[in-house]
């Protein structure tokens, strides 16, 4: 990849769009650093009740199906 200075970058590149390939242990870095902070901000936080409306709405219409099919 150019890096607009002359150089390149060692990393290897995906020919397709040009950016760099992550590799497994950056992957599983990247992975497990955005689970701790979806554990720590989201998991801990209310459904809030228009979520809630809209799962017992789907509840509802999957009840209904299984009653007519």
């Amino acid at each position: 990849m150019d890096l607009g200075d002359g150089e390149t970058d060692p990393r290897p590149v995906n020919e397709s769009d040009g950016l760099p390939i992550l590799t497994s242990p950056t992957r599983h870095h990247l992975g497990g650093t955005l689970r701790a902070i979806y554990e720590d901000t989201f998991d801990t936080q209310p459904i809030p009740d228009g979520q809630i409306d809209l799962l017992l709405r789907l509840r509802h219409k999957e009840r209904d199906r299984r009653r007519v099919g």
